[in-house]
C-alpha cells in the first residue's frame, strides 16, 4: 500500500504544492482563451464547477467518516483486549497457588508480547504475532489440562471462556490494524482536489491569482486530507491510540506492584 507506507506529512505537502500548481494552470488556460477570443470571458462558478466542488465535499466527508470509524474501532478493540487479559488474571485466583502462579507467569509474558506487537514496526509485527500465538497456546493448554481434574469444572467454566476471548481479541485487533480507507478512494480524492483547484483557477474572474481563495482552498483541503491519513495510521500519527494502550502497561505494572508487596 503506497499511501499508507509513505510519511503522513509528505503526501499533504505534495498535495498542497500540486493544488497551487493546478490553480495557476487553470488561471493560465482561462487567460489564454480570453486573449484568443475576447467574447470568452469567465463568468465565475457555474453549475458544473459547483457540482465538482460538491462532489469533493461529499468524498471528503465519506473518507473522513470512514477513517474516524476505523480509528474508533481500533480504540475499542484495545480496551476489549486489555479487559479480556485482566479477566484471565482475575480468574486465575480461582486456582491453587501453584496453578495460579503458572497462569500469571504466562499472562505476564503474553502482555509483554502484546505491547511489543503495538510498538513493532511493519517488518516486526508478524514476529510479535507468532510469539503471542505460542504463549496463548500454552495458556490454553494449561486451562484445558486443569479442566480435566476433579473439582475444577466450575472454575474452568469461568476460565476457559476468558482465555478464548483473550485469544480471539488478537485476530480482531490485527484485522482492524489492516483495515484502511481503500487506496483507490484516496487517489480519487486527490484527483478531485486537483481538478477542483484547476476549476477554481479557470473560473476566476480576475486575470491574477486570488491568494485569499487559493490559500483558503489549499489549506482546508490539505488539513482535511492530512487528518484522514493520520486517523488511518494510529501507530505513527499525531492522533494515535497511545493513551488507550496505557491499559496494557498498567496490567504489566500490576505484576511489579504485586512483587514489591510480597517482598
Amino acid at each position: 500500500m503506497i499511501l499508507y507506507s509513505a510519511d503522513c506529512l509528505l503526501l499533504p505537502a505534495l498535495l498542497f504544492i500540486d493544488i497551487i500548481l493546478f490553480y495557476f494552470v487553470g488561471l493560465k488556460v482561462a487567460n489564454y482563451k480570453s486573449k484568443k477570443n475576447a467574447a470568452n470571458q469567465s463568468s465565475g462558478l457555474g453549475p458544473f464547477e459547483g457540482a465538482m466542488l460538491g462532489l469533493i465535499s461529499l468524498l471528503l466527508a465519506f473518507t473522513f467518516n470512514k477513517s474516524a470509524s476505523y480509528y474508533d474501532t481500533r480504540r475499542e478493540l484495545l480496551v476489549h483486549e486489555s479487559n479480556c487479559i485482566g479477566t484471565v488474571l482475575l480468574r486465575s485466583d480461582l486456582y491453587p497457588d501453584s496453578i495460579r502462579e503458572a497462569f500469571r507467569s504466562d499472562v505476564k509474558d503474553y502482555i509483554a508480547v502484546r505491547i511489543q506487537y503495538y510498538e513493532a514496526g511493519d517488518d516486526e509485527i508478524q514476529t510479535a504475532l507468532q510469539k503471542a500465538s505460542v504463549i496463548s497456546e500454552r495458556i490454553w493448554n494449561r486451562a484445558a489440562m486443569v479442566s480435566q481434574k476433579d473439582g475444577s469444572v466450575v472454575k474452568s467454566m469461568q476460565m476457559i471462556p476468558a482465555v478464548n476471548d483473550m485469544i480471539d481479541a488478537v485476530s480482531s485487533r490485527e484485522e482492524a490494524r489492516r483495515a484502511h480507507v481503500p487506496e483507490p478512494i484516496l487517489w480519487l480524492l486527490f484527483l478531485l482536489c486537483l481538478a477542483g483547484s484547476f476549476i477554481v483557477g479557470y473560473a476566476s474572474k480576475s486575470k491574477k491569482a486570488d491568494w485569499i481563495i487559493l490559500l483558503s482552498y489549499s489549506v482546508m483541503m490539505v488539513m482535511t486530507v492530512y487528518l484522514i491519513l493520520d486517523l488511518d495510521q494510529p501507530r505513527k500519527g499525531i492522533i494515535n491510540t497511545n493513551s488507550t494502550h496505557e491499559n496494557m502497561y498498567n496490567l504489566l505494572n500490576s505484576f511489579k506492584q504485586n512483587e514489591v508487596k510480597t517482598q
